[in-house]
């Protein structure tokens, strides 16, 4: 792992942890790719993304992360999460995700999102 690749984790994950999409969207490249394995299609683009983390943000007003594991390289990032917060319905989250990033040019080109569909769709029903 690079400290580049390091730091540009850091930063991006402060951005979710903030809950910004529009800094979000900043550390992508322009035909980033966001794809939440959960039964819906890739985004692709700045503002297609910017509006998946706004339906995010929206799902679970309060959503949180905590690391669990953390691998990267000169060019991706793995990490495991554990997600937790109270959805918009008022049922409580504690969800698994696995993030697969890759990186170009020191910019998110494409963010793989691996989430327990079963536990997500219970706490937002």
């Amino acid at each position: 792992m690079t400290t580049t690749t390091r730091e540009l984790f850091e930063r991006y994950h402060a951005c979710w942890a903030d809950r910004n999409p529009d800094r979000i969207v900043e550390f992508h490249t322009a035909d980033s790719v966001f794809h939440l394995h959960s039964g819906r299609e890739p985004v692709r683009g700045r503002a297609a993304i910017r509006k998946a983390a706004v339906e995010t943000f929206a799902a679970v007003p309060d959503l949180t992360f905590r690391m669990i594991s953390f691998r990267a390289g000169t060019d991706f990032w793995v990490v495991q999460w554990q997600l937790t917060g109270v959805s918009a319905t008022g049922k409580r989250v504690c969800v698994d995700l696995a993030d697969y990033v890759l990186v170009e040019n020191g910019a998110v080109k494409e963010k793989h999102s691996y989430v327990d569909g079963v536990a997500m769709q219970a706490a937002l029903s």
